[in-house]
């Protein structure tokens, strides 16, 4: 592996580590409705646990409500179950074929530990770049002392992983300060 391979997979797997962050951010529910908040719900769909997204079509009334609307009759009540049994604080009510999830306010206190999550995410998602920044730091050295690289190459290749470790941990914080401010908005 050459040093542009490594820097150029280092680069690719830091933009997967931002993606992976961007849609953990998603499930971290926020005043308003969002249908990316039911994807982690499974259902028992003739006996096998199931993604939510794969019996029913998930889509937005308002700001503050999620419709849902199951592709069989039958399954109407067993979403319904899913989704109430799920950890998320929500509580389903169906209306014919359509099940409609309000989104209960949030109470200041519940604000503070969703905004907490956001950033222990926020967290999370920074130690992986930094490790990705180990690693092909790791890889950098390895080439250097089998002698496929000189120290200068070495040292400019690590400064650019640097500026590449230091953008992406800047969106990681702009992203989390975004959401928190979405959290604690009213």
């Amino acid at each position: 592996m050459t040093i542009a391979e490594i820097r150029k997979h280092a680069a690719t797997r830091m933009d997967q580590s931002i993606a992976a962050f961007r849609n953990n951010l998603q499930k971290i529910r926020t005043g308003r409705a969002n249908p990316a908040l039911l994807d982690a719900v499974q259902v028992d769909y003739y006996g096998a646990l199931v993604p939510l997204s794969q019996v029913a079509n998930v889509a937005l009334i308002d700001a503050r409500t999620i419709s849902v609307q199951p592709w069989e009759k039958g399954m109407g009540a067993k979403i319904e179950k899913a989704i109430r049994d799920s950890d998320l604080g929500l509580n389903p009510a169906a209306m014919g074929d359509l099940i409609r999830v309000p989104m209960p306010p949030m109470s200041q206190e519940r604000r503070k530990e969703m905004t907490k999550l956001a950033r222990n995410e926020g967290e999370s998602a920074k130690i992986a770049v930094r490790n990705l920044r180990r690693d092909a730091n790791e890889s950098i050295k390895k080439l250097v002392k089998d002698k496929l690289a000189s120290e200068d190459e070495q040292k400019r290749a690590e400064t650019e992983v640097q500026k590449f470790t230091d953008k992406h941990i800047a969106e990681i914080d702009a992203l989390v300060a975004a959401k928190e401010q979405e959290i604690m908005a009213l």
